[in-house]
């Protein structure tokens, strides 16, 4: 590139290939790439008859994928797990594209497996991956959080830019995009017993948004004054972790990352109808002494004993907080980008030098393509 030639914009550089009617279609175009949509369905753990629905999808998610792999004509594709890496991974693996899986977990689902046996290296958050893949290429990344998310403020800031007492204990509680249900209705079940002893962020998903809101709007005024519920959270969410002592959620893969980079102790409920990789990292982060797990049908009787336990014993959530920032590895996307870069070179190399404007890299996770 000279200097007169004006340096790609990130929308040029990558696409992203996902499945509709997820997070993603409201997500991506949110931080400025282009997204691609194909047809997508799980077929582990889901029963015969959705199984055969969901292979007819993903035969025609492939059918797409190929339409879009040749046209973005990637150097490089980034599988991340998810429903439609498996059409775009065999649409990439038809056009001799280099792949590279990025491995959020601690241990690689049925897709992954499958997929690491043509991908040219698998990037994991965590060494205790290594063992899940025996006889790959696996390069130890940490867990990338995304820049921005930390903020340069300490608690008590945090806890006044949500209009809460700067000084006073506080819960953040969530459950992903839609929601964790059972989560939900624990925490409003336990409302006035909760508050009469912390503040609360409450990050409900958008399928109990409704409840949620009839819940607070019902409590007492003085109640009301420590609760902050929100449907979503978007840049926000890095102001809600620093101003929290405690996070119960799910366990989800950016519990590996995001609480370790805030220091943050958990309790974690890991989500009982999947496959287990939600209670592998569970379990991970309390063997670590960053986390206490608990049962999902067990949420109605253990949820606020075992939070006013926590909230009430300060030298334990230091502890676990300090084991939790013991696990942090800073710089893991520059790792992560530094593959892709290095195995899109390399593809270049066999296939000859592209043209200036070709794009270098396609992401796919549920899905995307880099």
């Amino acid at each position: 590139m000279t200097e007169n030639q004006a340096s790609p914009t990130p929308a040029e550089k990558v696409l992203w290939v996902g499945t509709a009617g997820e997070m993603e279609e409201e997500l991506v175009p949110r931080a400025g790439f282009p997204l691609k949509t194909v047809p997508g369905g799980g077929l582990h753990g889901v029963g015969l008859r959705r199984s055969l629905r969901n292979g007819v999808r993903l035969a025609r998610g492939w059918r797409q994928a190929r339409r879009v792999v040749k046209e973005f004509d990637p150097d490089v594709v980034l599988l991340t797990g998810g429903y439609t890496n498996g059409p775009v991974a065999l649409a990439a693996w038809e056009r001799r594209k280099p792949m590279v899986i990025f491995l959020p977990d601690v241990e690689p689902g049925l897709a992954i497996r499958v997929l690491s046996r043509i991908a040219a290296c698998v990037a994991c958050s965590l060494e205790a991956s290594r063992g899940h893949l025996p006889g790959r290429r696996v390069v130890a990344t940490g867990y990338p959080v995304r820049p921005g998310l930390v903020p340069d403020t300490g608690p008590s800031e945090a806890r006044t830019a949500f209009g809460l007492a700067p000084d006073r204990p506080t819960l953040l509680a969530f459950g992903g995009s839609r929601g964790a249900r059972s989560i939900n209705y624990a925490l409003m079940d336990a409302l006035p017993d909760l508050l009469a002893d912390c503040q609360l962020v409450h990050v409900t998903g958008r399928l109990d948004w409704e409840a949620v809101s009839q819940c607070a709007d019902e409590l007492p005024a003085a109640l009301r004054a420590g609760y902050r519920p929100f449907p979503y959270l978007h840049e926000e969410m890095g102001q809600a972790f620093r101003a929290a002592d405690l996070v119960v959620s799910r366990a989800g893969a950016a519990t590996l990352g995001e609480y370790p980079a805030f220091g943050v102790p958990a309790i974690l409920i890991p989500y009982p109808h999947a496959w287990r990789y939600q209670q592998t990292n569970a379990e991970y982060l309390a063997q670590a002494g960053a986390a206490v797990c608990l049962k999902d049908k067990d949420l109605s009787t253990q949820l606020l004993p075992t939070i006013q336990q926590l909230m009430a014993d300060s030298d334990r959530l230091k502890r676990m907080g300090a084991a939790a920032s013991a696990l942090y590895r800073p710089g893991a996307a520059r790792r992560v980008a530094d593959l892709l870069v290095g195995f899109a070179a390399a593809g270049r190399n066999e296939t000859g030098t592209p043209e200036p404007h070709r794009p270098a890299v396609t992401e796919a996770q549920g899905g995307h393509t880099l």
